[in-house]
C-alpha cells in the first residue's frame, strides 16, 4: 500500500477522525475531523492517546489555493481539516463588491466558524488600485493587505496605510517578478517606511529566486506579516512545487526559527498542484506542517 493511500485511511479524509501515519521516514499528523473544530480535534486525539498539535505557529490558507475550487467546497475542506483562517482572493469576491455582497460573503465563512483575515494578493499599479485595495480591506473588516504594489506607489500606500491602520504585507514572486523577485528586493523597497509596511514571505518563490527562506525570516523576521508555505520538488528558477515535506525546502528549520523569533501571523499553506482536486494534496501538506510542529514541541 503506498504512503499517499496510507494516509487517507488514516487521516480521517472521510471523516473517520485524528489519524498517525508513518510513511517511510517521515510522521504525519492530520486532522480529518468531518467538521468538527479545532479544540474538538484535540479532544479526539487525546481521548486516542495520540499527542495534540501545538499552537504556537498559527497555520492558514492562501486564497490562491481555490482558484478552481467552488466557496462552499472550501469551507467544508477548511472545516474538514480544522482550518479556521484564510486570505480571500478576488475570484471568491471580486475587489469592486458593494458593502452587501461583502456582508455576505464574510457571513458564510463566519457561520463556519472561518475568518477572513487578510485579501490578497491584490496588484496595485495606480492610486485609485491603491484606494480601491485599501477600501475593499476596510469593507472586508480585515487589517491586512496582501499585495503588489507599484514601487512608485509605495509612499502613497505608506499614506494610506497611516490614514486607516490597515497593515500591508509585500508578496515575492520569484525570478518572472520584474517588481519583488526575493524578500531582499521587497526589503530594499520598504525598509524606510512605516513599520506597518512589511513582508508577504513566499518561501517557494523566494528559495527559486536564490534566497534562503529561514535567512530570511532571521533577517527580516519583525518584518514578515503573512507567510506562504509551499515545497518544491527540485530547487530551480523554474517552478516545480511539491507536496510539503516531499520536497527540498527545510520545513523543519523555517518553522523552528518562526517560533524561536515568536511569529504570530498565518503561516498560510499555498497549494498550487492539482487546483481542480487540491484536497488529498493539502491534506497530506496539513498533516506534515501539523507533524514537524508536533515533533518540535
Amino acid at each position: 500500500m503506498s504512503t499517499r493511500r496510507k494516509f487517507f485511511q488514516t487521516a480521517g479524509v472521510l471523516g473517520l477522525g485524528v489519524g498517525i501515519v508513518a510513511g517511510g521516514d517521515r510522521k504525519v499528523i492530520a486532522a480529518g475531523t468531518s467538521g468538527l473544530g479545532a479544540g474538538a480535534a484535540a479532544g479526539e486525539a487525546r481521548a486516542a492517546g495520540a499527542a495534540v498539535i501545538p499552537t504556537a505557529l498559527k497555520l492558514g490558507i492562501a486564497g490562491y489555493t481555490w482558484l478552481h475550487v467552488p466557496m462552499d467546497q472550501s469551507i467544508a475542506m477548511m472545516k474538514w481539516l480544522a482550518i479556521d483562517a484564510f486570505s480571500i482572493k478576488d475570484f471568491y469576491l471580486p475587489l469592486d463588491s458593494d458593502a452587501a455582497k461583502v456582508s455576505e460573503v464574510v457571513g458564510v465563512f463566519s457561520a463556519a466558524g472561518i475568518r477572513i483575515y487578510g485579501a490578497g494578493v491584490i496588484y496595485m499599479k495606480s492610486q485609485p488600485e491603491v484606494d480601491r485595495a485599501f477600501a475593499y480591506a476596510k469593507l472586508l473588516g480585515v487589517e491586512l493587505i496582501i499585495g503588489v504594489p507599484n514601487p512608485e506607489l509605495l509612499s502613497y500606500v505608506e499614506q494610506k496605510v497611516k490614514e486607516t491602520g490597515i497593515r500591508v504585507a509585500v508578496h515575492n514572486h520569484g525570478p518572472e517578478d520584474k517588481l519583488y523577485p526575493s524578500p531582499a528586493d521587497v526589503w530594499g523597497r520598504i525598509k524606510g517606511l512605516d513599520e506597518r509596511i512589511g513582508l508577504c514571505l513566499d518561501i517557494g518563490h523566494a528559495a527559486r529566486a536564490g534566497a534562503d527562506p529561514v535567512k530570511a525570516v532571521k533577517e527580516y523576521g519583525a518584518r514578515i506579516f503573512d507567510l506562504h508555505v509551499k515545497d518544491l520538488a527540485v530547487l530551480s528558477r523554474d517552478y516545480h512545487p511539491a507536496v510539503l515535506g516531499r520536497g527540498v525546502l527545510d520545513i523543519p528549520g523555517l518553522l523552528r526559527v518562526l517560533k524561536e523569533r515568536r511569529y504570530s501571523g498565518y503561516c498560510s499553506i499555498e497549494f498550487e498542484m492539482d487546483m481542480n482536486d487540491p484536497y488529498p494534496g493539502i491534506a497530506e501538506s496539513v498533516g506534515y506542517f501539523r507533524g514537524v510542529l508536533n515533533g518540535e514541541g
